[in-house]
C-alpha cells in the first residue's frame, strides 16, 4: 500500500507530514527520527528509530518541544497522538550513547536537562488532546513522554519502567509530580525505588495506563476512541484538561531545592559508576 505524499505545511527540516494509511504497514521515511502523519484532523507523532527500539536522542526531544507548540497552533489539528514505529517498543528512553559527551559537565548537562522538561511541558501543556499509543517497551524517557500525554491505551504485551536509580541518577520533580498525580505516592516510590518493569495489566490496575488492549485490535480500538474524541467539542475538551491538570497538581512550579539535586545527580559518582555499568552490562557498585 503506498503513502501519498503531502504538500508540507512545516519546514520539512524538522519533520515529515504524510498521509497515514495503515498504521500497521505504513512505510516511514528512512533517516526521519522523528515523524509526522497526517490523518484528517490527528496527526501521529511517530518515534521513528525502530532499530534503536525509539531511543530518544537530544535532537527528537528539541524537535518534540518546537512540534507541539506549532501542531497546538495549527487550527485543523484537533488531537494529537504519540506513537513509537514497530511494535517491539514505544520508546526504550533516552539515547544512553549520547550520555557520555551530553553529559560531560554539569552546564552542559543542566541545558539538555531544561530541553527534555521543557519538551515534556509542552506536551503536557497542549490545549488540544494527545494520547500516547503504547506498544512493547515504554521506558525511562519514553515512559516520561508517555505520562506527558493526556491518555494512555497500551497494547497487551507492553511493559513499562522508570529506571533513573539504575543509573544513579534523581527523577526529575515534573515527571515525579505526573507520576504521583497518575498512580499515587507508594505506587510511585515502588516504581522508582526498584527500577522494575512493569507488565500491561499491572500497569492498568495502578493508573498508568487508562486501557490494554489486544495487540490485535490496539490500532483499531485506538482509532474508534480518537473519532469519539473528535465528535465532542474542543472547547468543552481544553477547558476540561486544564482545570483537571490544575486541581491534580501536575501544573504545579518546581522546588529549586528538588531541582538542583536533580540537576547534580549527573555529574555524580553514582551516575558514573552506573553509567559505566550499564555500558559495559555488568551490575554496578554503588558508594
Amino acid at each position: 500500500m503506498g503513502i501519498g505524499s503531502l504538500q508540507m505545511k512545516h519546514d520539512p527540516n524538522r519533520f515529515s507530514l504524510v498521509r497515514w494509511i495503515d498504521p500497521g504497514t505504513t512505510a516511514l521515511p528512512d533517516g526521519e527520527d522523528l515523524s509526522c502523519v497526517l490523518d484528517g484532523p490527528v496527526v501521529h507523532v511517530v518515534l521513528n528509530r525502530p532499530a534503536k527500539h525509539n531511543a530518544i536522542n537530544a535532537a527528537m526531544w528539541e524537535r518534540i518541544g518546537s512540534l507541539t507548540a506549532e501542531l497546538d497552533a495549527d487550527p485543523s489539528v484537533r488531537l494529537v497522538v504519540f506513537r513509537g514505529a514497530g511494535d517491539a517498543a514505544f520508546s526504550a528512553g533516552a539515547d544512553i550513547s549520547e550520555f557520555r559527551e551530553i553529559y560531560a559537565d554539569p552546564e552542559r548537562a543542566r541545558r539538555q536537562n531544561a530541553v527534555i522538561r521543557d519538551a515534556q511541558l509542552a506536551v503536557e501543556g497542549m490545549a488540544k488532546p494527545t494520547l500516547a499509543v503504547i506498544q512493547g517497551a515504554c521506558v525511562g524517557g519514553g515512559c516520561g513522554l508517555a505520562l506527558a500525554c493526556d491518555l494512555r491505551l497500551a497494547g497487551a504485551r507492553a511493559r513499562f519502567g522508570i529506571t533513573p536509580s539504575k543509573l544513579g541518577l534523581v527523577y526529575s520533580l515534573p515527571d515525579t509530580r505526573r507520576l504521583v498525580a497518575l498512580v499515587g505516592p507508594s505506587r510511585a516510590k515502588d516504581m522508582l525505588f526498584s527500577g522494575r518493569l512493569l507488565d500491561a495489566p499491572e500497569a492498568l490496575a495502578i493508573g498508568l495506563v487508562d486501557r490494554v488492549l489486544d495487540e490485535g485490535t490496539l490500532e483499531t480500538s485506538a482509532a474508534d476512541y480518537a473519532r469519539a474524541l473528535l465528535a465532542n467539542s474542543s472547547e468543552s475538551i481544553a477547558a476540561a484538561k486544564a482545570m483537571i491538570n490544575s486541581l491534580s497538581g501536575v501544573s504545579s512550579q518546581p522546588d529549586e531545592r528538588l531541582e538542583a539535586r536533580f540537576a547534580a545527580s549527573f555529574s555524580s559518582a553514582d551516575f558514573a559508576e552506573g553509567y559505566a555499568a550499564f555500558t559495559q552490562k555488568r551490575a554496578p557498585k554503588f558508594t
